[in-house]
């Protein structure tokens, strides 16, 4: 079984230094390619084998612990922004933050072991944002029709149908 591999890996080297060769983008030298088919066969050797590029008896290093710029307190000490524990630096919002660091709100959160409820939002931003919904009457047309359907059945009762005739008329 290991000639199997070994004639695997040596033609799957030779496979891939012709393709790497053959790319335009790729410039190299006649000395550099024998170094690159070693490379590329070590490399498919080991996968094949099922090693790890840091030898059989040394373990993976463990998971990057993130240490916090600011602690939990002093980030939301302030109503009008909250400051990012990635950086340091206030924002009224840290979505747009998160983004340009890659990462989601929920995985910013497990990253510094915070609450599902942490905000993402300063609370004098939400509020303004609030404030000016309010204003110009977002959500008032499903609080309308809430409030018509609760007096509906009420009224349904008191009120006769008038006949359609004008409408057939006008047609």
């Amino acid at each position: 079984m290991s000639e199997e591999i070994t004639l695997n890996a040596v033609d799957l080297a030779t496979e891939l230094t012709i393709a790497w060769l053959g790319n335009q983008n790729n410039r190299v030298s006649a000395e550099d390619v024998p170094a690159f088919l070693r490379t590329m066969h070590s490399t498919l050797s080991e996968l094949a084998s099922g090693g790890s590029s840091t030898g059989a008896g040394e373990e993976t290093p463990p998971a990057t612990e993130y240490t916090p710029a600011v602690s939990v307190r002093k980030s939301l000490a302030s109503n009008d922004h909250i400051i990012s524990m990635i950086d340091g630096k206030p924002y009224k919002t840290l979505r747009r933050h998160l983004s340009t660091n890659g990462m989601t709100p929920e995985e910013y959160r497990a990253r510094y072991n915070l609450k599902a409820d942490y905000p993402m939002v300063a609370p004098s931003y939400s509020e303004a944002r609030r404030a000016m919904a309010h204003r110009i009457g977002l959500g008032a047309k499903g609080r309308a029709a809430r409030n018509a359907a609760a007096s509906a059945p009420a009224s349904a009762a008191t009120k006769t149908r008038k006949p359609r005739a004008k409408a057939a008329e006008n047609a």
